[in-house]
Parts: structure tokens; sequence; C-alpha cells
């Protein structure tokens, strides 16, 4: 006869950043009769989830189960919105391919997709046809949010938030407040091993001891509970990813775009994610790099230089203390994936819900499943320096995982493989890989298609854009008029 589990007594969340922060919040509202403390230490800058202005449209769950809603982003964070990312120069300096977000390509415009935008285009060429209303959107510069109650010609259109970092992390403080987390200021200067190699309690700089039954350590790249537990071991990832510095540039003007850009130079990469409050650029560059010239290629004054060395912890869930997000991966911010990581293993934190005594195959499967989304963020940005580009800037390097398998499929048949707990749906994959130069092949069958079919395929396409831009405002005349409504906060 099964009895119910004992409910954790006491949680404690270490992290005053957005992670932490969001993760309090989360556990307090799963678990209304545990007591929640979050240890707010301030956050390093290498932690980059903490700092980031934006993630991926996995993101909206996560909000939606804290009830934050996007109107609340948008007015009081100032929240702004992605359609595409364009990348460039990845494949060769000059070239250029986009990227968008969703499930939606028809499977004949796939194949036709497949042979009309089968490598990059030269900056500026528009002798292609779009692949997507997103791109359409942004390109025209139209889009709002789409209402969540009826069926719009925006209704199919993916998106993902920005927002200001200091003023997000506002608006999740006042939520965590309203659940009734209980926030604690302080320096952890000691961790106290308990029975069974767990932590018994940690011991805070002037106000003494803090036990619980479940500890989260959210404290980013310093992993200040993970590496205290005797066996905290980390996967080194610097083989196959090669950034080694990352520069952080303060936000410079304000822009309002439907697209961020991520670029190839000689120094390195470069990220730009456009903001109502600035444009914020990340330049990330491989060894023996002057730092002079790449503070010349960030363009912006410098926030922070950060040492980076990219890799995982062996296993996220060690004895009673779970590690989220930068505290049990690190890894270079070539998209918006930070983030994503952490809500995606906050989310499975709350599917396994652990009781006051912890059960050994329910740390096992956590363990199986973050570790697969860690191992699939690490296979997506080396994406990235596979690329053809890529690979004389950085040099040549081993491709993790199934990824040399992956890159064959889609050379010869543009299939992807599937694959559990990835941050990307396999159409994102394959317009990642097409954005950043990679050839698709065709299936057999797609070499017999039906030009008639094809063609109305995409005279229906074009109908649906039409519809779209038709529909949708265009993005900055309808941002500014409701950002009016309630001015960002200061943060």
């Amino acid at each position: 006869m099964s009895v119910p589990r004992d409910p954790c007594r006491r949680i404690v969340v270490v992290g005053g950043g957005q992670v932490g922060i969001l993760a309090a919040a989360a556990l307090r509202q799963a678990m209304p009769v545990s007591q929640v403390v979050l240890v707010g230490q301030q956050p390093n800058p290498a932690s980059f989830a903490d700092f980031a202005p934006t993630s991926l449209p996995n993101s909206t769950s996560m909000h939606e189960r804290l009830g934050l809603e996007e109107s609340e982003i948008v007015l009081k964070a100032g929240g702004s919105y992605r359609l595409v990312t364009r990348f460039q120069g990845w494949s060769a300096a000059g070239e250029e391919g986009l990227f968008s977000y969703g499930e939606t390509l028809d499977p004949t415009l796939k194949t036709a997709f497949s042979r009309e935008w089968g490598a990059t285009r030269q900056l500026g060429r528009t002798d292609r046809r779009q692949g997507s209303i997103a791109q359409v959107l942004a390109e025209a510069g139209r889009f709002a949010p789409p209402p969540p109650d009826q069926q719009t010609p925006l209704s199919e259109v993916d998106y993902a938030l920005r927002w200001n970092p200091a003023a997000y992390r506002d608006l999740l403080i006042e939520r965590a407040q309203a659940l009734g987390v209980d926030y604690i200021e302080g320096q952890i200067e000691a961790v106290e091993v308990g029975e069974g190699a767990s932590i018994g309690a940690i011991r805070l700089a002037g106000q003494g001891r803090v036990e619980a039954d479940l500890f989260v350590d959210c404290s980013g790249p310093a992993a200040t509970l993970s590496a205290s537990h005797p066996d905290f071991a980390l996967i080194d990832w610097s083989d196959t990813l090669p950034t080694r510095m990352v520069y952080v540039g303060r936000p410079t003007d304000t822009v309002i775009a439907l697209e961020d850009r991520v670029s190839l130079v000689d120094t390195g990469w470069v990220t730009q994610v456009a903001g109502r409050d600035g444009l914020h650029t990340m330049l990330g560059t491989g060894e023996g790099v002057d730092r002079d010239a790449a503070l010349a290629t960030l363009g912006a004054p410098a926030l922070a230089a950060i040492n980076l060395s990219s890799g995982r912890i062996a296993e996220p869930w060690l004895g009673n203390v779970i590690a989220i997000g930068d505290a049990c991966a690190r890894f270079e911010p070539v998209g918006p994936y930070h983030l994503d990581l952490a809500h995606r293993q906050i989310e499975l934190l709350l599917e396994m819900l652990p009781g006051k005594h912890i059960e050994p195959l329910e740390r096992d499967e956590y363990n199986r499943r973050s570790i697969m989304m860690m191992e699939a963020v690490h296979e997506t940005l080396a994406i990235h320096f596979a690329a053809t580009r890529a690979q004389t800037i950085f040099g040549k390097r081993p491709l993790p995982g199934r990824l040399a398998d992956e890159l064959d499929q889609f050379r010869r048949r543009g299939r992807i493989l599937f694959r559990e707990e990835d941050p990307l749906l396999a159409q994102e994959r394959f317009a990642l890989l097409v954005a950043l130069g990679f050839t698709p092949g065709l299936p057999p069958a797609a070499h017999n298609a039906d030009a008639a079919v094809e063609e109305q395929a995409h005279r229906d396409f074009a109908a649906r854009a039409q519809a779209a831009i038709d529909f949708a405002p265009p993005y900055a005349q309808w941002l500014a008029s409701v950002s009016q409504q309630s001015p960002m906060r200061a943060g």
C-alpha cells in the first residue's frame, strides 16, 4: 500500500540572479507547504544566464507557470520581440542566413527550401524566396503578438522575448515575494556535510547556520554548493568548443528590430541582441587574440572580460544538492541557450518534485535527462564551429556526440536526427544549419517532386505571408504605443 511522501520541510536556493529567483518562486508555487529560502548571492558576470536579456520561445511555459504575463514583461521590463536571427559570415565572409523558430514549414516547401537555400546568400541579395512567415514579417518590419484566444494570420508565428535584465529580475523578485519566498542576503562561508554525502547546512557570514532538506545551486560557474560535494567532477568541453575569452559590452543606443545578429569576424564571433534598453553586444575569441583588437571589435565600452573554460558537471544532482544553469554547464553565449537551459532544468526539477527523503531512482532520472539537455546544447554550439569559415578562424575541432552523423545525414538527405531534450525543434535545427551555410541534401523522393504542386505551395505561402503583413501593424509604431502605457523600470 502506497503512502504519501513527506514534503521537504525547507528548501534553500543559492543565487540572487534571475535563475535563482525564478527557481525559488517556482519551487514555492509547486510546494506551498515547504519553506523556500533564497540566499541572494550576487551573480558573477560569468553567469551568463543571470544577465541574459533574452531566451528561446520555450521560456514562455516557465512564465506561464509563474503567472508572469507577457504584457508585464513588455510594460515593466522593457520587453520586445525577436522573430529571426541573422547569421553573418559563418560559411564565408559576406554571406548570411536567417534562422526562425517553429515547426510550421510545409513539407513541399521544405524540399523547395532545400533546393533554393542550399547555401547562404551574399549580403543584400533578395533573389531567393523567403523561408518563413517570421522572416517575411521581420524584413517588412511588421509584427504584434497575436491574441491568444483567436486565430489570426500571425497565430502560427513563434517568437522569443527580450527584456532589460535588471527590470526583469525586479519582476521575478515581486513574484517570489508574493508567493512567500524567504530572502537572506549573505555570503556562504562554510558548507557542512551531513549524512550520506548530503549537505546538512550552510553557514552564512554573520548570520549563522541554515539547514534544509534540499539545496538548489543557482550560484553560477562557482557552483558554490555542488563544488563542495565529495563526488563533484567536471566534464571538459574545451576540445570541441573553442571560445577562450568573452567580452561583454555596455548596452548602447536603443535598437527596435525584430531580428538579432550572430556574426563571425576575423577576431571571433559577435552577438547583438536588440532592445529598448540598448544593443547588447558580446564578443567571443579563441586563443591568442590580442585584447586591444578584441575591444576594438566589440565596438562598445566593455563591462567585463571573462576567461571561459567550457564544460559541464558530471552529475547535476549530488546527494541533496541540485545544480541549475551555469552552476552545472559553462559554455560560450553564442545564442540564448544559457537561460533556456536553466528554465528547462527547473521544469524538470518540478516534474521530479523530490520529497524530504530523496529517492535514488528519481535522482538518476533527473541526472539522465539533465545531462541530455546539456549535451544537446553542447552539440548545438559545436554546429557553429563546424561551419566552413569558423574552422578557418578557430581551427578544426572534433565533433561531439552524434553531430558527425547528423551533419552527414543533413548533407546527404536533408535529414535531422531525433534527439531527446533538444533546445531546438527539428525544423529549427534544419534552419540553423542552413543559416550557418551547411547545404542540405534531398531525400530520394524529392528528386521526382511535382513542379506544379511545389509552385502551388509557393502561392499558398505567398498568400499567407501577404495576409500576415496586412494584419500586422508596423512593429516600431506598435511597440512605442504599448510602451507608453507604463514606463520601464530603471532596475
